[in-house]
């Protein structure tokens, strides 16, 4: 919930806000890593407030940009991580939480980083993750930082709808695929709302989804290596069958369906059909054929 002793002093950035600190940072946004920032405050308090976070949470952002959402997340928690990757923009965030949110400022860290190279950060491990994430690296962001940080018990990221409906996607449908079983291994993934392209600029030409994971036990009996790259192989060839497609990781045809079978997989099942438990049982599976001598 937000503070409301607090909450007074933040000012949130509007249109002019963004167009004005871009351009005296002299920023010209790049697809190359996907930037379009936020100009509208009531979406920013819309992600805060669908995250569910509070005054316990330490919450790590990634790509805050010029800081629209970290604006927004400073009054309700107990601290923001902010990974940015940009230098401009990086040296630029702690100067704004100053200016807009000067007694909320010393909440705010600002690590820059590739996030998808991030191995730790500074201060209490986070607990939640918040995020516009950019559209190109969106998955392997989201899920090395599930992967890296533990920790994370809750996340909220804003991602291009067809990312966002891929990531949710139940198995059997048609966008269910290797984001969605991957995300599912860590995590209970929703879909938690739209987001139209005009309160970004620059205003981009797909529309955006906020994707909601509760972080859950992973499925027993395999680690998560291995459990991936059978989802890699199930899903690289998706059209086919399990049979043909798994012959190449487990060794050939025969073997694979000899690893289904003892699965509980049905040969002839494609892998937009298994839960993230079936690739599991595959995958212990075959860790047990291989451990058996011959």
């Amino acid at each position: 919930m937000v503070n409301d002793e607090t909450s007074a002093d933040s000012r949130l950035l509007g249109s002019a806000d963004v167009r004005r600190l871009s351009g005296e940072l002299g920023l010209r946004p790049t697809k190359t890593l996907g930037q379009n920032f936020v100009i509208d405050p009531n979406t920013v308090r819309r992600i805060v407030r669908t995250a569910g976070v509070g005054a316990d949470d330490v919450v790590a952002e990634v790509g805050p940009g010029l800081g629209s959402l970290t604006l927004a997340l400073l009054p309700v928690v107990a601290g923001v991580v902010a990974v940015e990757i940009d230098p401009v923009l990086a040296r630029a965030l702690p100067a704004t939480a100053e200016a807009h949110a000067p007694s909320l400022a010393p909440r705010l860290r600002v690590v820059q980083e590739d996030a998808l190279k991030v191995a730790e950060l500074p201060g209490e491990s986070p607990t939640a993750l918040v995020a516009n994430l950019p559209y190109n690296v969106a998955v392997p962001v989201l899920l090395h930082m599930l992967e890296t940080f533990p920790s994370l018990r809750r996340v909220l990221v804003m991602v291009q709808k067809e990312v966002a409906d891929r990531l949710a996607a139940p198995p059997g449908s048609r966008t269910y695929g290797v984001p969605s079983v991957k995300a599912a291994w860590y995590a209970k993934v929703s879909q938690a709302g739209s987001v139209g392209r005009t309160v970004f600029w620059p205003v981009p030409n797909v529309d955006s989804g906020l994707v909601l994971l509760e972080r859950r036990e992973p499925p027993v009996g395999a680690d998560r290596r291995a459990v991936f790259a059978v989802v890699d192989a199930a899903f690289a060839q998706r059209r086919k069958t399990l049979r043909a497609a798994l012959s190449g990781w487990a060794g050939s045809p025969a073997s694979a369906e000899a690893v289904l079978r003892a699965a509980g997989v049905e040969p002839s099942a494609r892998g937009e059909q298994l839960t993230v438990e079936d690739f599991t049982r595959i995958a212990a599976a075959q860790q047990a054929s291989s451990s058996v001598p011959e």
